[in-house]
C-alpha cells in the first residue's frame, strides 16, 4: 500500500504553530491584564486606608500640616488609581484583540486540517478502487484460465 503524503503539510504545521503562538500570547495577555487588575486592588486598599487614617486624624485634633501631607499622599493615590485604571482598561483591550486573533488562527488552523483530511479520504478512495481494479483484473484473468 501507498503512503500517504500531504503535500501542504508545512502549510498545516505553520498554521498549528500560529495557533499556538496565539494561545501563548493570549495566555500572557491574560497574566497582565490579572496582574494590572491586583495592582488597582492594591491601590484602591491603599487609599481607603488613608482616608481612613486621614478621617481618625482630622477627628483626633491633629495638625494641619500633617493633614495636607495625608490629603496630598491621598491625592497621589487617587492620580495613581486613575493611570492604573487605564492600564487596566489597555490590557483588557490587548487581551480581547488577542482573543480574535486566536479565533482567527484556530480558524486557519481548522480549514487545513479539514482540506488535509478530506485529501487524505480522496487518497484512501483512490488507493481502495486501484486496489479493487487488481483484484478485479486477477478475478478476471483466473476465470480465463479456468474457463479454458
Amino acid at each position: 500500500m501507498a503512503r500517504y503524503r500531504y503535500p501542504y503539510q508545512k502549510i498545516v504545521d505553520l498554521k498549528s504553530s500560529e495557533k499556538t503562538q496565539a494561545e501563548w500570547l493570549l495566555a500572557a495577555a491574560v497574566g497582565k491584564l490579572e496582574q494590572e487588575e491586583r495592582t488597582l486592588g492594591q491601590l484602591q486598599e491603599e487609599l481607603a486606608a488613608w482616608l481612613g487614617r486621614l478621617q481618625n486624624e482630622a477627628e483626633s485634633g491633629a495638625s494641619l500640616a500633617e493633614l495636607q501631607m495625608m490629603q496630598s499622599y491621598v491625592e497621589y493615590l487617587n492620580a495613581a488609581i486613575r493611570k492604573q485604571q487605564e492600564n487596566v482598561q489597555r490590557a483588557a483591550a490587548e487581551k480581547e484583540r488577542c482573543r480574535e486573533v486566536l479565533a482567527d488562527r484556530m480558524v486557519d488552523e481548522k480549514v487545513w486540517l479539514k482540506a488535509k483530511e478530506r485529501a487524505f479520504q480522496h487518497f484512501m478512495r483512490m488507493q481502495q478502487r486501484s486496489e479493487q481494479n487488481e483484484l478485479d483484473e486477477i478475478a478476471a484473468v483466473r476465470f480465463v484460465f479456468t474457463a479454458n
